[in-house]
């Protein structure tokens, strides 16, 4: 990555959402410049390189998750339950068009690819502290605050790949709505 500014940035959301509606497969910096309308070069000189593009996609992706994560965490309150269901709400949403692009990107964060290797420290680790919190100010103990939260991170990520897969938003909303009556306090 070697600028930064306004044009790298529309640039960076425009390869977003190219890869979000068609993956990332093995597509060359030159296929993305051309669906993209810019050029290889200057994919190349504000990214570096592919896995360059590809870490940055990475980056923005995830912090549009935990800006809206904090945004809901913020409010004065605002109970675990309510955070958790509006969370859902925005993140499934969003999962329609994105989810494709994320679960890609963390398969190839197992896969120890190197553009996705800063996920093994925003994929998880991030979300934790947040929901952690918003759980011991409802009266969980932290150590079982932590727990919950992962909890409430997997089986979110877990409800959104099963309807990403089967198509069966409705049936991946009741699920969630069914977990956090169990899983969260009110």
């Amino acid at each position: 990555m070697t600028s930064a500014g306004p044009a790298r940035d529309r640039l960076l959301q425009a390869v977003v959402e190219q890869l979000a509606g068609h993956g990332i497969a093995d597509r060359s910096l030159r296929a993305l410049a051309a669906a993209t309308g810019t050029s290889h070069r200057m994919l190349i000189y504000h990214f570096g390189s592919r896995e360059g593009l590809l870490a940055e996609v990475v980056g923005v992706v995830e912090a549009g998750q935990r800006e809206t994560l904090a945004a809901l965490t913020a409010e004065p309150g605002t109970g675990p339950r309510e955070i958790v269901d509006r969370f859902w709400t925005t993140v499934s949403a969003g999962a329609r068009r994105y989810g494709p692009l994320f679960y890609e990107l963390s398969a190839h964060a197992m896969q120890g690819q190197e553009h996705a290797r800063s996920l093994h420290e925003t994929l998880v680790a991030p979300w934790i502290e947040p929901l952690g919190s918003v759980l011991e100010r409802a009266g969980l103990p932290p150590a079982a605050a932590r727990t919950r939260a992962r909890l409430i991170v997997g089986a979110a990520r877990g409800l959104l790949h099963d309807a990403l897969v089967t198509g069966e938003f409705t049936e991946a909303d009741a699920a969630m709505s069914d977990f956090t009556a169990i899983a969260l306090p009110t």
